[in-house]
């Protein structure tokens, strides 16, 4: 019987049982995307990474491959910050040695890692893969009935409800109050409804956030994705991206980098923080990076 190693974490957290929980395979040699899937629908976590030797050629680490329980990701944000995190811990992988500075190799294209080591404390963080792109606006209405609030609960006026991404697409909608932020709950048949309207590739996927203390870069979120089998999701560093970078075409001043701290899962117990810069020089965007800490969980076999 096969067997392979795997290894758990929480992702954007400090402590255990907080953040978004991740699995990862080190060494996926020999699975198929199918096989894939499966041990990913059988962690039933929001994501499973599975790590590959790089391509033939390539200047990047590794291989990695993103799976929710349902359908494979061309990049998602706290896959690439714990996997990061991880191998970091390693000596080497595939015969090359691991630094504080790699770069995975992703459908969605190459990810850039940067390891911090403060003492005994870990972090990492991962270039977005692609530059920002701004999709269509979005009735609020249609944003309310996916959160079951009213329409007035949908603020505009810092910007309309709109499909952002730096790799993958979500719908984003400022709340006009945490009190509102806290009342949301997901409602299945109006994602539906949402998925059908607006086609992405993707299943539809909504983070409502609000300022806190009327601050532009402190934020509270929630996301949403009950068509990928995720009701919640307690950290979506790929949305927060997406999210942090739009924001920061809102953002007068030219030449700035913009760092945004953006807490996620509070609302589900599972308190999770991201951190989010965005470079900013001459009113053109630069890169966008997506870092937290991570706390290793558990180190196991898959039997199949």
């Amino acid at each position: 019987m096969p067997t392979l190693d795997y290894v758990t974490l929480d992702v954007f957290t400090d402590r255990a049982f907080g953040g978004n929980p991740l699995a990862i395979v080190p060494d996926a040699r020999g699975l198929d995307g199918a096989a894939m899937q499966r041990i990913a629908n059988e962690f039933n976590y929001s994501e499973t990474t599975f790590v590959l030797p790089p391509p033939e050629g390539s200047d990047c680490l590794a291989t990695v491959r993103i799976f929710t329980p349902v359908e494979e990701l061309p990049f998602a944000g706290h896959p690439n910050v714990g996997t990061a995190f991880h191998i970091a811990s390693l000596d080497e992988l595939f015969g090359q040695a691991v630094g504080d500075r790699f770069r995975f190799s992703e459908k969605a294209g190459t990810v850039d890692c940067r390891i911090r080591r403060d003492g005994e404390r870990l972090s990492a963080s991962i270039a977005a893969p692609r530059p920002l792109e701004i999709g269509e606006t979005i009735d609020p209405a249609v944003i309310a009935a996916c959160g079951s609030l009213e329409p007035s609960a949908v603020s505009g006026s810092n910007h309309a409800p709109v499909f952002v991404s730096v790799g993958l697409p979500f719908a984003v909608a400022e709340l006009g109050s945490l009190a509102d932020l806290a009342a949301a709950s997901p409602d299945g048949s109006a994602f539906v409804a949402a998925d059908q309207r607006h086609t992405t590739g993707f299943s539809f996927s909504l983070m409502l956030y609000a300022r806190v203390d009327g601050d532009p870069f402190t934020l509270r979120a929630r996301m949403f994705a009950p068509l990928s089998n995720i009701p919640e999701d307690p950290a979506t560093g790929s949305a927060a991206g997406a999210l942090c970078t739009y924001l920061a075409t809102l953002v007068p001043q030219n030449d700035r980098e913009l760092a945004f701290i953006l807490d996620q899962g509070v609302e589900m117990g599972r308190p999770s923080r991201i951190e989010v810069t965005v470079e900013k020089q001459g009113g053109i965007l630069g890169a966008t990076r997506i870092g937290g800490t991570c706390v290793e969980m558990m180190r196991g076999q898959i039997s199949f």
